[in-house]
């Protein structure tokens, strides 16, 4: 099991987690400007909350809008991060976490994001579909028919979860 670093550790047996994916409005990892979450409990959907965030200024380089389709004009009257923490912390304090390529993005994403807005890091597990996988988001998704629109935060996070299902019950833990 993958941990980030001084992070707890939780029982690797868990059948219940929180898969999350970020959307970012430039390379700072701060500038963060969608988050998708879904939580499973037990093998199934418990929650799920898809938010988008002003980032920083609200500043975009093109060409991240252009991948993801997030504009200064979409987030211009969303929350700051700051705003949304109180509902996105449930999702990921004493959890273990799934990202896809996490450990290269989304739990930095993350961290810098609180570090940012001077927030204290919650603890959790943090786990990568992509270390399990060893493969993208996008021909994962086709090879396991899992419904997919790519650089949409909330359906990359649906995505993950699927992934990381799949892998729990390929190492024998039952879902239900």
């Amino acid at each position: 099991m993958e941990t980030t670093t001084g992070i707890e550790k939780f029982n690797a047996e868990s059948r219940s987690f929180t898969a999350i994916d970020f959307e970012t409005a430039h390379g700072k990892r701060w500038s963060v400007c969608q988050v998708g979450l879904v939580k499973i409990e037990n093998g199934y959907i418990k929650d799920r909350l898809a938010v988008l965030i002003k980032p920083p200024k609200n500043f975009y380089w093109d060409r991240f809008s252009e991948i993801h389709g997030i504009t200064p004009q979409k987030t211009a009257m969303a929350p700051t991060f700051d705003r949304v923490w109180s509902r996105i912390k449930p999702f990921i304090e004493n959890q273990h976490v799934v990202a896809h390529n996490g450990f290269a993005f989304d739990f930095h994403c993350l961290n810098q994001t609180l570090e940012y807005y001077n927030i204290k890091p919650p603890i959790y597990t943090g786990h990568c579909t992509y270390k399990i996988y060893k493969d993208n988001l996008a021909s994962l998704c086709k090879t396991h028919d899992i419904p997919f629109t790519q650089h949409t935060a909330l359906s990359d996070a649906f995505a993950c979860a699927e992934l990381y299902q799949l892998h729990l019950m390929k190492n024998n833990f039952r879902l239900e």
